[in-house]
């Protein structure tokens, strides 16, 4: 979508977008790495901002007559199904004790 915005947006708009959406599987990665719960939680809710910027942003784009709103509902109806399994990912990391933290047992 930003491919057809203006040129002299290349550095504005166009950049925020591309650098918000990459963001979102790039935190999740990191956090992952991390290989501690607590800080894979983080990079988790970190990603879900990004996804926040990337839907604010499209709106933007719209509003300013860079992008269609056709162009826009597709990008907004991905966030959509994006932010449902990015939910899912931070309960289901909720739900996992951090393998750092001790459990009953441990405490012996």
């Amino acid at each position: 979508m930003t491919g057809k915005f203006p040129a002299d947006e290349r550095f504005g708009l166009t950049a925020q977008l591309r650098r918000a959406a990459v963001s979102i599987p790039s935190n999740i990665a990191e956090g992952q790495g991390r290989r501690s719960g607590g800080a894979f939680r983080q990079h988790v809710s970190i990603a879900r901002g990004s996804l926040l910027e990337v839907e604010t942003q499209t709106l933007i784009s719209v509003r300013l007559g860079f992008a269609k709103s056709t162009e826009a509902e597709a990008v907004l109806s991905q966030c959509s199904d994006l932010s449902r399994m990015l939910h899912g990912l931070a309960r289901a990391v909720d739900e996992t004790p951090d393998a750092r933290r001790p459990t009953p047992d441990d405490t012996r």
